[in-house]
């Protein structure tokens, strides 16, 4: 069994392994032409159920074999340009390779011990990334598993530096339009998901700050403290942007720690026509970024930035076999000591790669263009007696409705929809999402692959109105 580590004894096998894993997924890439085969639970559950774990292949050619039957073959490839459905993105090959790197070091970025070069490469990239954003010389931040984790740690900082110890007196306010783990941090860190006043939106997806305010005063005389406000600059359903300097305006009146969920529209930092967009993000306390969203890399990549790198040490445990206090005071850079988790990744290293082989404007370009295609796409939408679109999209996402002239019953026409929908997956042509608006059934393309263009688009507008009208069709037959 040892001829399976991975060594010095065995780097050919490791080569020969690995080639053989990349030329397989690259040949399934070249000769995929749609973005899913279509199969169903019941369908691929009893094949990957008839896998005997207790009994191994013995050889890397015959798992891989395996592999196309339980997983390559029916897999979701989101490099598919007629993938339309979640924030997922295609990845550029510099992360990839960068990932086939840190997979075999296995470096963990918990201690300098166990990194050394990668826990400075880390620190250099959280330097970057705070410069970008405007955040000041005390700044610093963590890479982090997504942007859930990075929501609930800047929570954790914001509870900490809240000027009460009651914790039922504390108070997070969010837009109606934000990520459903700012609700699930303040239940995980004790204040319960009614601590998290929602505000709402206006009729373009964005956090009304007249009702901030009143809430914010509201709050203040009722003897409550208001703990954190959360703008999110890129909103998962619409790619709204809150009013970031309004935002940084009221949590400055009230005391509140302004943290920025640019999950999403963190790709901005690297565009050169739209990074105005987040003019605002520099007041922040902390900001999360997704780089796995709109910086084209492997899931997962994100981080945590703070203004204010003293912030951090509320998550800074100390523990004698990994941390011991004397490495602070001996200038040991260990990551641990800024991080909700121990073992982690060499996540930054995709983002390294991709930095030193494209650059920031390469990045830039990418998330771009899938912005400028948006904006094709909302124009063919408002365009098409077919449909109607929500709002004019400041990112990249399109959430919409198929309306038939001919049917007036609103439930109806959700059915269509939600119907259109899963027969859309079911044939594996094209992958959408969906929402609901106002307690409506909506459908929604998020635009993160360059390579979709607004013929996809149109092509795939005319796939859900031929499948909505198949079920209305058959429903009128039926009545």
């Amino acid at each position: 069994m040892r001829s399976h580590l991975l060594n010095d004894a065995t780097a050919e096998s490791y080569r020969r392994s690995v080639t053989e894993g990349v030329e397989r997924v690259a040949a399934k890439l070249a000769a995929t032409h749609r973005p899913f085969t279509g199969v169903t639970p019941a369908e691929l559950a009893p094949v990957i159920d008839a896998v005997d774990l207790d009994r191994p292949l013995g050889d890397a050619s015959a798992a891989l074999d395996e592999l196309e039957d339980v997983y390559l073959r029916d897999a979701v490839y989101f490099h598919h340009p007629r993938y339309l459905g979640h924030l997922n993105c295609p990845v550029v090959i510099p992360a990839v390779l960068g990932e086939a790197v840190l997979s075999a070091v296995n470096s963990s970025l918990d201690t300098w011990d166990q990194s050394a070069g990668g826990t400075l490469i880390e620190r250099k990239l959280i330097d970057w990334t705070t410069g970008r954003i405007g955040l000041g010389p005390s700044a610093d931040g963590v890479f982090t598993s997504g942007g859930t984790q990075s929501n609930l740690q800047a929570m954790l900082l914001a509870r900490e530096e809240a000027k009460t110890q009651d914790l039922a007196k504390l108070r997070i306010f969010s837009s109606e339009c934000s990520h459903f783990s700012v609700q699930k941090s303040a239940t995980l860190l004790g204040l319960g998901a009614d601590a998290v006043i929602s505000i709402p939106v206006d009729r373009n997806k964005r956090m009304q700050s007249v009702v901030l305010a009143a809430e914010l005063e509201a709050c203040r005389a009722e003897g409550l403290v208001p703990m954190a406000i959360v703008a999110t600059a890129g909103t998962t359903d619409f790619g709204s942007i809150d009013p970031l300097p309004e935002v940084a305006a009221l949590a400055d009146e009230y005391g509140a720690w302004m943290h920025v969920d640019a999950a999403y529209g963190c790709g901005l930092l690297a565009s050169r026509t739209r990074r105005h967009l987040l003019d605002g993000i520099e007041r922040a306390d902390s900001v999360t970024v997704d780089y796995h969203k709109s910086f084209f890399q492997p899931v997962s990549s994100s981080a945590l930035l703070v203004r204010d790198g003293a912030t951090l040490r509320h998550a800074t445990y100390h523990a004698d076999y990994l941390n011991p206090r004397r490495t602070v005071a001996e200038k040991i850079p260990n990551q641990v000591d800024k991080s909700l988790q121990t073992t982690r990744r060499f996540d930054a290293l995709k983002l390294w790669m991709t930095l030193r082989v494209m650059g920031a404007d390469g990045v830039g370009e990418l998330f771009d263009e899938v912005c400028d295609l948006a904006r094709e796409g909302h124009a063919l939408l408002a365009a098409d007696p077919r449909y109607d679109v929500v709002v004019e999209p400041q990112l990249s996402t399109l959430v919409y409705r198929y309306v038939p002239e001919a049917v007036t019953s609103p439930d109806e026409i959700d059915r269509a929809n939600l119907y259109a929908r899963k027969a859309l997956f079911a044939s594996g042509e094209a992958v959408v999402a969906g929402t609901k608006v106002d307690g409506r059934q909506y459908l929604k393309f998020t635009l993160l692959n360059p390579e979709t263009t607004a013929a996809d688009i149109a092509a795939v507008l005319d796939l859900i109105a031929g499948h909505a009208e198949q079920y209305l069709g058959e429903t009128l037959v039926h009545a």
